[in-house]
């Protein structure tokens, strides 16, 4: 994960790209993996809007890290705090 000085703050993100980062946060401690299907399915998303917004946290500085892991009916995500 990126943590350069100009990765966006959580101010800086989407509405959408907010939901995703504080439902992977409040996750994080007791899963690791997370598929986007099933977290559209949380959120009221696609698995494509979750993935496609994804890459700003990802690319972020949020005291998470997240990677994408696998592709099998939906990308899974390693997300660990």
């Amino acid at each position: 994960m990126s943590t350069s000085a100009s990765a966006p703050a959580d101010g800086s993100l989407s509405e959408k790209q907010r939901r995703i980062l504080q439902f992977l946060r409040e996750r994080a401690d007791d899963q690791t993996y997370f598929k986007s299907r099933l977290i559209g399915e949380e959120l009221g998303m696609t698995a494509k809007e979750v993935g496609t917004n994804m890459t700003a946290i990802q690319e972020g500085d949020f005291e998470i890290d997240v990677e994408k892991w696998g592709y099998s009916s939906s990308t899974t995500w390693m997300v660990s705090a």
